[in-house]
């Protein structure tokens, strides 16, 4: 056993616990990572990264088959899904080692390994960590934050056997591009892989037990990118419940009851994308006053936990499960340990993005929830059809939609989908965090041609009324 003193341990080097280390090295604290598989988590490894990855080579796979319009003529496009999948392993592992190379960089040691939390030592915490080398090690630190993440809840019946029936993980190194494609959940996760694997040919079924795909987005936004979906030729299933599901020789048999009834359908292979669960186990909470709810760790607004000096950020700590949500939760919880001042974050100032074809972007109250907390509100909207470059693009279809407080002209949500959005909502996140009203976003002056004119339309659109429509 070695031991080595820090201000600052953090477990889980993923887009929270990685950022947390970089912060708290800037403003010199000592301070470790602990990391038992690979840095940058889930997100850069197994999720964010490598789908947006697939997802750029179905986009193109797509245009391939749509070059038409643009007055190109290509014989029998084709491609090799291997290399496709193998292209994404490749990004992950560059950015992989981009962290890497950051935290080296900062003199910022890395046990690679998994850390438990062991007592104390006067002042001091002190965690136990299994090296991946079979040793074992004890760091001591002031602080620690727990940022080790989640992972893909399992359905009962529909348990990954590394064949058949995928998580996330099989999805994204999969063994053959399905014909037949049931996914289960129409969550961000769902939708992408739905999206992704539809645009490389498969067929694909999407099932979601809520009344309505995508069922955290404003309704409107759902019903538009459910009618999107059926165009493409996807199947779509709600108020579903998939199961039991039996297993051939080389496919599935589900059945899927709805209101309509109960039916057998039979697919090659099936997504299971029905949310996650906090990685809380094996940490030595149990010996702690941490408080853990469904799987995820209980904080305050500055991801304090109930035993002092122990933070948790990211999806340990419960939604959003977003890795910018996590990125920042690092930086203003190491900042408050730090001693500086800090803002609590505000949810719902959180963009969410959603990178299926058309993409969706949001952020702030849908207009349903606004009504049911009491605002008097002022719709906008605005369709793609009605913004030059939009159609210039060939990406017509979409719509921006604006919800503002009747009596202050706040901004309380905007709500997206179509070409490109997830790069453009920042600008209504940033009216949201900078407190801006109508009056400012109609006075903003927006570059033409270019999409985000529709954003300024459906700003318009909430008041006096759109330019353009």
């Amino acid at each position: 056993m070695s031991t080595t003193d820090f201000d600052l341990v953090v477990i889980g080097g993923g887009p929270g616990g990685y950022v947390a280390a970089l912060r708290a090295a800037q403003l010199k604290l000592s301070v470790a990572v602990v990391e038992g598989n690979h840095l940058g988590g889930i997100c850069l490894n197994w999720g964010c990264i490598p789908t947006k990855a697939l997802l750029r080579a179905s986009e193109i796979n797509h245009l391939l088959h749509d070059l038409g319009q643009f007055g190109f003529t290509v014989d029998n496009p084709r491609f090799d899904f291997e290399k496709v999948v193998a292209r994404s392993r490749a990004v992950s592992k560059q950015l992989s080692g981009g962290i890497g190379h950051l935290l080296k960089k900062a003199r910022i040691p890395v046990f690679n390994g998994f850390g438990k939390l062991n007592g104390t030592d006067g002042k001091k915490r002190k965690i136990t960590v299994a090296l991946n080398d079979g040793s074992t090690t004890e760091l001591k630190a002031a602080h620690v934050i727990l940022a080790t993440g989640a992972r893909a809840r399992v359905l009962p019946g529909f348990e990954p056997d590394g064949k058949f029936i995928w998580s996330y993980r099989e999805a994204l190194v999969p063994d053959i591009l399905p014909r037949r494609l049931l996914v289960i959940g129409s969550g961000a996760i769902g939708t992408e892989f739905a999206s992704f694997y539809r645009n490389m040919g498969s067929e694909v079924t999407l099932v979601e037990v809520a009344d309505r795909i995508l069922p955290v987005e404003d309704e409107e936004i759902s019903k538009l990118a459910h009618t999107a979906f059926e165009k493409q030729g996807m199947k779509i299933l709600t108020s579903a419940k998939p199961g039991p599901l039996s297993k051939g020789k080389d496919d599935v048999t589900v059945e899927i009851t709805t209101a309509r009834g109960t039916e057998k359908l039979t697919f090659d292979r099936v997504i299971s994308a029905v949310g996650i669960v906090g990685n809380v186990e094996k940490l030595g909470l149990e010996n702690t006053k941490i408080e853990a709810d469904r799987t995820h760790i209980k904080t305050d607004h500055l991801c304090k936990t109930g035993e002092p000096g122990i933070y948790a950020i990211g999806d340990v700590a419960g939604a959003p499960w977003l890795a910018h949500k996590a990125s920042h939760e690092a930086v203003m919880c190491v900042e408050a340990i730090a001693g500086l001042p800090v803002h609590p974050i505000d949810i719902t100032k959180i963009p969410g993005c959603t990178y299926c074809r058309p993409q969706i972007a949001s952020v702030g109250f849908t207009e349903a929830k606004a009504k049911a907390a009491g605002y008097q509100i002022r719709v906008g909207r605005f369709p793609l059809i009605g913004n030059g470059k939009a159609i210039a693009m060939g990406e017509p279809e979409g719509l921006v939609k604006t919800v503002f407080d009747a009596k202050t002209g706040e901004l309380l949500g905007a709500h997206m989908i179509g070409a490109e959005v997830t790069e453009m909502i920042q600008g209504y996140v940033i009216a949201r965090t900078g407190e801006l009203t109508e009056a400012e976003l109609k006075e903003t002056i927006f570059p033409h041609p270019t999409i985000s004119e529709s954003m300024h339309e459906a700003v318009l659109a909430a008041y006096d009324g759109a330019l353009h429509f």
